[in-house]
């Protein structure tokens, strides 16, 4: 009897290999809540697949190939960071750095984008070298607890920002004042608000799937009534990819002209995945209790092979992606939550027309939430101490002012060792944050304002 009970298999956790793999049970997560996150970071996240390859436009990148460009980054990028950092966070073309590339690069200071991609290459081939070294860790490390917050609560402010202008509820312009009420007799704004509080009410009912279900739902109305486009066909073929692959121009970029881009790109890349890696991860309560993400080497190194591949598939530099805080919210915990994004991505390759056709007040209202959702650390950072706080703020401020993730971060570490420094607390400040601050300098200055 003791022999048949001896031999009787252990029960396995609900998912077998996939549970262990990926530590189910450990983060407190299910396949099915991985699923469920999975979806909803895509579908927050997917405008990039139209919206990338729109701003390079402008830079002569071809608008077809640079959209394959962009959903092979995310591909690639995110499935490395599910499998080999298990992370839930996706991974695709950053908005600012297209920016840069697009109406600074090539459109102010003249130089072609091929040459911008080669210097997206070097500064990806840069991250990686100072991953592997264990550098990047090193300064994350230095990073304290307060700037963490400010990291969170910025692209909280950042992403609500976003939302509201982009449903048309906020406006940007005109005269008087940077922003202005939108026109709240435009059906799309009013079909925006209905969808932003249907979201509202399906968090704080707790319901899963509460961000996806809000976007199906306000998208589907304007579909039937008319309010967007319905896509003109469901399945597509992917378009030619060849006149932006392996097209970067590496040896231009290496000359000394270039060292301000370089620079610019490097900067912008680490603080921006930096800070996005560190506010993702203190709202999925993934941080140890000194703050820090461990096994930080592992996604930022999938963010640096990401941006070298961005360069060589022909779009611009890759890294953690805000929009991952909606799958957080929806509960995604583990790496499952990314692959399934990744392969959501691959799909995007032939789905294209339906995942555009999806319109901003959409998924506008799912943005502003999770920027709402991100605001809550900030009741943690301590008000009382000046040195900590001002600089916190800094971020929060600079972020969602300047729109700007790494002009905000870089702010902040400058200010955070001066305030120290003014209020005598110097050896609170770490050898990392010195570097950080030196390289933040240099980064306004060189910056081509």
């Amino acid at each position: 009897m003791s022999s048949q009970s001896s031999a009787r298999p252990r029960p396995q956790p609900e998912g077998g290999w996939i549970s262990r793999y990926f530590e189910l049970q450990p983060l407190r997560t299910t396949i099915r809540k991985e699923l469920i996150a999975g979806v909803t970071t895509f579908f927050t996240a997917s405008y990039i697949v139209i919206v990338n390859p729109a701003i390079l436009k402008a830079a002569g990148i071809p608008y077809g190939p640079s959209m394959v460009a962009t959903i092979l980054t995310a591909f690639v990028g995110t499935l490395a960071m599910g499998v080999y950092a298990k992370r839930p966070f996706a991974i695709a073309p950053y908005m600012a750095e297209n920016a840069f590339i697009a109406y600074t690069v090539v459109g102010v200071m003249g130089h072609s984008w091929q040459t911008a991609l080669g210097a997206v290459f070097i500064g990806g081939l840069l991250f990686m070298l100072l991953t592997v070294l264990k550098v990047r860790s090193w300064l994350a490390d230095a990073i304290p607890q307060s700037l963490t917050i400010g990291f969170t609560v910025g692209i909280g402010l950042f992403l609500t920002l976003i939302g509201l202008e982009g449903t048309g509820i906020v406006r940007s312009g005109g005269q008087g004042a940077l922003l202005h009420v939108g026109d709240f007799h435009d059906p799309a704004t009013l079909l925006a608000i209905a969808g932003l509080i249907l979201i509202g009410w399906l968090v704080l009912r707790k319901i899963p799937g509460a961000f996806i279900i809000g976007i199906l739902a306000t998208s589907i109305v304007g579909f039937v009534t008319g309010l967007a486009e319905r896509p003109e066909a469901w399945v597509s073929l992917p378009p030619d990819p060849t006149p932006v692959l392996l097209q970067l121009d590496i040896a231009g970029a290496l000359s000394w002209g270039f060292f301000s881009v370089i620079l610019t790109l490097f900067v912008m890349g680490f603080v921006d995945t930096l800070g996005t890696l560190l506010g993702l991860a203190y709202k999925a309560d993934l941080l140890d209790e000194d703050g820090a993400l461990p096994e930080i080497e592992r996604p930022m190194l999938c963010d640096a092979v990401a941006t070298m591949a961005a360069a060589l598939f022909g779009t611009t530099t890759a890294g953690a992606y805000l929009e991952s805080a909606s799958g957080i919210e929806a509960g995604g915990r583990s790496g499952l939550t990314a692959v399934v994004v990744a392969l959501l991505f691959l799909s995007a390759l032939f789905f294209a027309p339906l995942f555009g056709a999806i319109p901003a007040y959409g998924y506008g209202p799912a943005v502003i939430m999770v920027g709402f959702l991100m605001l809550s650390p900030i009741t943690r950072l301590d008000f009382s101490n000046l040195s900590e706080m001002i600089p916190a703020l800094t971020v929060i401020v600079l972020m969602s002012f300047t729109m700007n993730i790494g002009i905000g971060m870089t702010a902040a570490f400058v200010v955070y060792p001066v305030f120290k420094l003014l209020a005598g607390r110097r050896r609170d400040i770490k050898p990392g944050m010195w570097v950080l601050g030196a390289l933040s300098l240099l980064f306004f200055v060189f910056y081509p304002y």
